[in-house]
C-alpha cells in the first residue's frame, strides 16, 4: 500500500505565503514524476505544477514566478512554495506521484499513480 498526506494548507490574507507538503510512504521503490493539482468549487481540476525525478519543472501560467515546486527524493516528498497568494488561488490542492511499488515478497513491482486527500488553501482578499 502506498499512501500520499499533503498538510500546510491554511486561511492566509492576500499576498501572503503558504508552503504544502506531500509525504509518500508504503512500498516504494522508486517515484517518477510528482505533480500539484488544484480545484476550486465550481471548477475543473487542473495541473498547478509538475517535477520529475531528474528535478525538471513545469507550471502553469497563472503562477509562473509565484509558485516553486521541489522534492526530497530521500524522503519522498514533494513541496510547493506559493507567494504572492491571491483570491483565486483559493482551492483544495492534491499532490499526484507516479509511485513504482514492490507487489509481493518476490519483489514483484508496477508503476501506479497515487493521489493524495488534498489540503484546503483559503486566499482571503
Amino acid at each position: 500500500q502506498v499512501q500520499l498526506v499533503e498538510s500546510g494548507g491554511d486561511l492566509v490574507q492576500a499576498g501572503g505565503s503558504l508552503r504544502l507538503s506531500c509525504a509518500a510512504s508504503g512500498s516504494i521503490d522508486n517515484i517518477n514524476d510528482m505533480d500539484w493539482y488544484r480545484q476550486a468549487p465550481g471548477k475543473e481540476r487542473e495541473l498547478v505544477a509538475g517535477i520529475t525525478s531528474g528535478g525538471r519543472t513545469t507550471y502553469v501560467e497563472s503562477v509562473r514566478g509565484r509558485f516553486t515546486i521541489s522534492r526530497d527524493n530521500a524522503k519522498n516528498t514533494v513541496y510547493l512554495q506559493m507567494n504572492s497568494l491571491k483570491p483565486e488561488d483559493t482551492a483544495i490542492y492534491r499532490c499526484k506521484a507516479k509511485v513504482e511499488e514492490i507487489v509481493n515478497v518476490e519483489g514483484a513491482r508496477v508503476r501506479k499513480d497515487h493521489w493524495g486527500k488534498g489540503t484546503l488553501v483559503t486566499v482571503s482578499s
